[in-house]
């Protein structure tokens, strides 16, 4: 059975201090939960990974990058690489977010890049899929879906996918305050999970985690968590009010 994953993205967002204090009212609050019954992450900005990291250090929560870049080292200014992330203590790392595909031009094949990376240098990625408002008026959300599953994983063996979990997101969900409906989200989900046995086997469909993300809050968190292949929450704006995202984490139990 998968076990309930969710991990909170605060994006461009909190300080030095207030990302500390949120990361300490998380852990406080999520210790009966956290690794025992929901695999919990947070993904801080680059800047506050160490102190956040050390924050967390004894509790059961993981720590996640926002994004990653490919080559391991070398002149490449701006960019993290996964050994340095590895190094401050991030266990996962975001790839394809629709913010990294929408605002800052990544492609598929840049994408499966990063995906690839992170996996050879020991981190796990969430690789976030989904679809624009006129893709899904237009009727082409499994179109989209398909060819960023399928192009973001290109090349990973059997052996490698576990490491892999997927998220999908619906872009025009993201910070509007519109939600898909459960069962719209739970269609997406199962078209992914049919499509990952279509690419690797039954089995293996079945063990990777699917999260939901898209305003995600206390309110519908249960009902989008208590569908048959949707498997947790990749969660933004709420992750960023320790209340809020304790009670999702609460939901997924």
């Amino acid at each position: 059975m998968r076990k309930p994953f969710v991990a909170g993205n605060w994006k461009m967002n909190t300080d030095s201090r207030s990302g500390v204090e949120l990361a300490e009212r998380i852990a406080s609050g999520s210790a009966q939960t956290a690794g025992q019954e929901v695999t919990v992450a947070v993904c801080p900005p680059f800047v506050y990974l160490q102190a956040v990291a050390k924050a967390l250090s004894a509790s059961s929560i993981a720590v996640g990058a926002q994004d990653i870049y490919f080559e391991p080292k070398g002149a490449f200014t701006g960019e993290i690489s996964t050994s340095m992330l590895k190094d401050v203590g991030c266990c996962y790392c975001l790839c394809g977010h629709s913010e990294r595909r929408h605002v800052l031009g990544e492609s598929d094949e840049l994408i499966n890049k990063k995906v690839t990376a992170a996996i050879a240098g020991g981190l796990l990625p969430i690789l976030c899929v989904g679809e624009l408002l006129e893709e899904r008026e237009a009727s082409q959300t499994n179109e989209v879906v398909t060819r960023q599953v399928k192009e973001g994983l290109a090349g990973l063996s059997a052996e490698k996918i576990p490491a892999v979990t997927i998220a999908y997101e619906p872009v025009w969900a993201i910070g509007t305050g519109l939600t898909a409906t459960p069962q719209q989200a739970q269609e997406v989900h199962d078209f992914i999970r049919k499509l990952l046995a279509e690419m690797y086997d039954e089995e293996i469909a079945g063990e990777i985690r699917i999260l939901y993300g898209g305003s995600v809050k206390p309110g519908n968190a249960a009902d989008l968590m208590g569908r048959q292949d949707i498997d947790g929450s990749l969660v933004g704006g709420a992750s960023l009010k320790a209340d809020d995202f304790l009670a999702i984490i609460q939901a997924a139990v």
